[in-house]
């Protein structure tokens, strides 16, 4: 993918991108910086938060068939050797569980300590369906 197609994407995002940007931008108050359309390698992904090591995917329809599938491995074994955590959701997933996928994206965060960058996130509560926060945790848009 070219550099002129990624900022032609950053412009014209999906519904779920722009949905799942709107998430990602409350993580800002506990230190994540993500990034759309970001280049790793040869690879341009949907988001990513490179002090975090994770990279998020959302997926169309197009990402059901076996090609794609594959290479979506190939793309996530490549990010992992990285370094990077790669989560994906559907575009399914994101507009219609918000807090499902927030709470997935803030348990990714918080695993690993050498992610933290200011803040560490909100802890997902052992009893699940929330958050407990060790900070002040922060707000996920409505």
């Amino acid at each position: 993918m070219s550099i002129e197609l990624a900022k032609k994407l950053r412009a014209n995002p999906t519904l779920a991108e722009r949905a799942l940007w709107q998430l990602l931008w409350s993580l800002r108050t506990g230190g994540y910086h993500f990034r759309k359309q970001k280049q790793i390698g040869s690879y341009f992904v949907d988001f990513a938060c490179i002090h975090g090591q994770l990279v998020i995917e959302v997926d169309g329809d197009t990402h059901g068939g076996d090609i794609a599938l594959a290479n979506d491995r190939t793309r996530d074994e490549y990010l992992n050797a990285r370094g990077f955590a790669v989560l994906r959701f559907t575009n399914d997933d994101v507009l219609h569980n918000p807090d499902g996928v927030f709470d997935t994206i803030v348990a990714a965060l918080g695993s690993n300590p050498s992610r933290l960058r200011g803040n560490p996130p909100p802890q997902p509560s052992p009893q699940g369906g929330g958050c407990d926060p060790v900070v002040a945790p922060p707000s996920r848009p409505a």
